[in-house]
C-alpha cells in the first residue's frame, strides 16, 4: 500500500491530517485546522518541504572542541 495523507474531523470541528506509511503505521499527526482547506493546505507544505528538510538532533552531545576551555592569549614579553 502506498504511502498517504488522512484528513479527518475531529468531535471538536476541527481538522486534523496524519502521514501513514507503506504499511499502514501513522509517522506524523499534524495539528488541529479550523477549515478543511487549511489542513490541505498544511498538507502540500509537508509535500513541499519535508524532502529537503534537515535534521536537527537536539540530544546530541556537544564535541569535546565545545566543552574545552577557551584558549588564553600568550603572555607577552
Amino acid at each position: 500500500m502506498p504511502a498517504k495523507f488522512v484528513v479527518k474531523k475531529g468531535p471538536t470541528g476541527k481538522f486534523r491530517f496524519s502521514l501513514h506509511g507503506n504499511n499502514g503505521e501513522i509517522i506524523a499527526t499534524s495539528e488541529a485546522y479550523n477549515s478543511k482547506a487549511s489542513a490541505l493546505k498544511g498538507i502540500a507544505a509537508v509535500q513541499r518541504t519535508a524532502a529537503t528538510a534537515t535534521i536537527d538532533d537536539q540530544t546530541a552531545t556537544k564535541t569535546a572542541a565545545a566543552k574545552a576551555p577557551a584558549k588564553r592569549p600568550s603572555p607577552r614579553g
